[in-house]
């Protein structure tokens, strides 16, 4: 099985442009290819897994990828997939965003001479004329054509901003800029993208002419990849400090039935064959379909250790063993006790358990609370250093959140 075949039967292929040709370039390794990737915080997170791990395999197989910060196209905001208008980031947030995608993305591609190249579209775009760039990049671009655009239309009820409509150029000419200065000759990204993308595409064709290689691939889901990013309205991050390697065991273990053997087949790095065998499971099977997923993502991202660690303090939880050593852990100060008492709300709060007072007050209201096996019906209970002393206490949020709150050693 080829390279490009693999990509298909793992889904992943939504629309080309050029197949054949794009067959041919990435089956000999010969495929410059970039994937953009807008620095909207300072940490991944598991909606930009389908990019990261596609870049890995194309990489294995000899083709040079681009990652694409784009720091320049961040000040403005891509439309696509929103119903209102992103924030305006500063520079300095923007930089160090940037540092920190690059510093996560070396845990799936390897960056260097001949290897994977990192550039940031800030260096080309924030130096361009405007009158300069609607004269010459501006008059490629068809209002109608645009407007047309699902990334526009699903604005245009809401009000669509001056500013979001320079997106689509801006997109298209980052590709010019790497197919002129990188040989870049091949852009990824969501299907969601594909107007954009096709701009840059036609935008390399007007410009030098109809001999000039350009090919876009759009992926079958969408920028955020599968519909992911998002569990119980917190993103889950790529960033040991902003979701520990539990949580991100437990956000794949989690994954609806439904869900489970695409996303295997999607993201992981198991053989087809494999694969395909796991396809007939069913009932209990599933699970262990769902510690596979977890398992393997989780080690790509943390490494071998942090994978272990995370399925046993999974497992154990499971068993009803409560292996405190591997479970994401909150250490509590005497500070954080008033008069010798800490109050259940704000005891969720502190934990990352809940947002404010009101959603922990709404999670115990609705029986979504346990400490130590005990379900807690008070919104004002409280706790006593002791009662957080030792190994601490354990808190369940759901069925499937586990923390524990002790106080500091």
């Amino acid at each position: 099985m080829t390279l490009y075949e693999e990509l298909v039967a793992r889904g992943l292929i939504a629309q080309v442009t050029n197949e054949e040709e794009i067959k041919t370039m990435i089956n000999a390794g010969k495929a410059t290819f970039y994937i953009g990737f807008d620095p909207t915080a300072d940490s991944l997170h598991v909606g930009h897994f389908m990019a990261l791990t596609l870049m890995k395999r194309l990489q294995m197989a000899g083709n040079q990828p681009i990652a694409l910060i784009g720091g320049g196209t961040a000040m403005i905001g891509d439309p696509s997939g929103r119903t209102d208008m992103r924030s305006m980031m500063t520079r300095e947030t923007i930089e160090h965003n940037c540092a920190c995608f690059k510093k996560q993305m070396e845990r799936f591609i390897q960056f260097g001479e001949g290897k994977a190249r990192m550039v940031n579209n800030a260096d080309w775009l924030l130096n361009l004329n405007y009158i300069d760039f609607i004269r010459d990049i501006g008059a490629c671009f068809s209002v109608n054509n645009m407007l047309r655009a699902e990334c526009f239309k699903q604005r245009m009820e809401k009000g669509l901003s001056f500013l979001e409509f320079n997106y689509m150029p801006m997109q298209s000419y980052d590709f010019y800029y790497l197919f002129q200065h990188y040989g870049c000759n091949m852009q990824f990204g969501g299907n969601d993208q594909w107007s954009n993308m096709l701009g840059g595409t036609e935008l390399i064709r007007r410009k030098l002419g109809k001999d000039a290689h350009a090919m876009t691939i759009a992926l079958l889901t969408d920028s955020q990849g599968h519909k992911m990013g998002k569990t119980a309205g917190n993103a889950v991050w790529l960033d040991p400090d902003k979701t520990s390697p539990y949580d991100f065991y437990q956000y794949w273990r989690n994954v609806d039935d439904a869900d489970v053997m695409k996303c295997v087949r999607m993201l992981t790095f198991l053989p087809l064959e494999q694969i395909d065998e796991m396809d007939t499971w069913q009932g209990e099977q599933l699970n262990r379909a769902k510690e596979i997923l977890a398992f393997e993502l989780t080690k790509l991202v943390h490494g071998q250790e942090e994978a272990d660690k995370a399925q046993c303090a999974a497992r154990a939880l499971f068993a009803g063993c409560g292996d405190k050593a591997n479970m994401p852990t909150t250490e509590l100060c005497q500070d954080d006790f008033a008069d010798g008492q800490i109050g259940v709300l704000t005891l969720l709060v502190k934990c990352g358990l809940a947002a404010s007072n009101g959603e922990a007050r709404r999670l115990i209201q609705q029986g979504g609370v346990s400490i130590n096996d005990e379900k807690v019906t008070d919104p004002n209970a409280r706790f006593c250093c002791a009662d957080c002393g030792g190994d601490g206490v354990v808190i369940k949020k759901g069925k499937k959140v586990f923390h524990c709150a002790r106080m500091a050693h």
